[in-house]
């Protein structure tokens, strides 16, 4: 097997503000694992507070030996190989899983989703990302996502309700928010949390601080729609924590480390009776399509990358009525542009 990897810059529609910082771009790598004729693409996307760079990602790369990966894969022993380079770098190492799946796929001549056990009917709705900003290009960013069905919401700043009063000024389609850790009084919040349901909100990541356990799972005890831990939920290891914490988890591959890892957290969180929301960072429609390919199993889907950015190295995936469409092209479906 040959491992090939580029650096790469994903430019963002607009800047992208959260709670506690904001930027223009986000850091991937891309990558790509061949063998006698097939070849499987992943990506990482590296979001600064994640901890990941071009640097990280380019040591780890370095350290890794392709020949550990025997086919048929051994998924678990794979990510346990990974683990022992080096701790953290959830995001590379989602990376190599997501080509070595791609590659499954195109060489069982099957897609990802169909391998995964997933149904596509089951595809739920993707939301569309407002982070913080003016109200101006609050209304602007509403524009864009004519046609998705959900949109979701950057709180965690004194403007919180100014905010939602802006988009519901101009339409009424369902929300999610996300807090991103920006609250830090419980009571407030809650309060914040009633006004909020009685906008359409239908979701809240990650209120207060991921260390803030009490905080966390007081308002989960008391908030009448779903509170999701984000921040709070990282691995396969996390998901146990979040019983009695939170209602639900967000599971992102550029956390969990990959596809592998996303199905065991998704059969941990129903085992445990969480709701789970499939998330995304600022991704590319590789990461997209790997994310798409477990959707049908999760509750609720956040993958809106492709519609955020401007310089997607890949075509769209099919998109219809609100939701992600899935192909019966083998692996991930993944398609250039020319």
């Amino acid at each position: 097997m040959q491992l090939t990897y580029q650096s790469f810059e994903l430019l963002l529609k607009h800047p992208f503000t959260i709670a506690k910082f904001s930027r223009t771009s986000t850091p991937l790598m891309l990558v790509q694992i061949a063998h006698e004729g097939y070849t499987g693409y992943g990506e990482a996307s590296m979001v600064p507070y994640m901890g990941e760079s071009h640097q990280s990602a380019n040591d780890f790369l370095s350290k890794v030996d392709v020949s550990q990966f025997k086919y048929p894969f051994d998924f678990a022993a794979i990510i346990n190989y990974l683990d022992s380079i080096a701790p953290g770098n959830p995001a590379i190492k989602a990376a190599i899983d997501i080509a070595l799946h791609d590659f499954d796929g195109k060489l069982k001549g099957q897609p990802c989703w169909k391998l995964l056990g997933s149904d596509p009917p089951k595809m739920p709705v993707t939301s569309f990302t407002v982070g913080i900003d003016t109200k101006e290009v609050i209304l602007q960013k509403v524009k864009e996502a004519v046609g998705l069905k959900v949109i979701k919401v950057k709180l965690g700043r004194d403007s919180d309700k100014e905010l939602i009063k802006t988009i519901r000024s101009v339409t009424d389609v369902p929300l999610y928010v996300d807090a991103n850790q920006g609250w830090t009084d419980r009571k407030q919040s809650l309060d914040l949390i009633y006004w909020l349901a009685e906008q359409g909100v239908q979701l809240i990541e990650q209120p207060m601080l991921k260390t803030d356990i009490d905080g966390n799972a007081w308002i989960t005890e008391h908030s009448p729609i779903p509170i999701i831990g984000d921040e709070a939920v990282q691995r396969l290891a996390d998901v146990e924590k979040a019983k009695d914490v939170y209602h639900g988890i967000n599971i992102k591959l550029m956390k969990s480390a990959g596809m592998y890892e996303a199905r065991q957290m998704i059969n941990k969180a129903r085992e445990l009776r969480l709701k789970i929301l499939i998330g995304c960072m600022s991704e590319t429609s590789c990461a997209t399509l790997a994310a798409a390919a477990l959707a049908p199993q999760c509750d609720w889907a956040d993958l809106d990358g492709p519609f955020l950015t401007t310089n997607n190295p890949y075509k769209m995936p099919g998109f219809n009525n609100g939701k992600w469409v899935l192909n019966d092209e083998a692996g991930l479906g993944l398609r250039f542009n020319n």
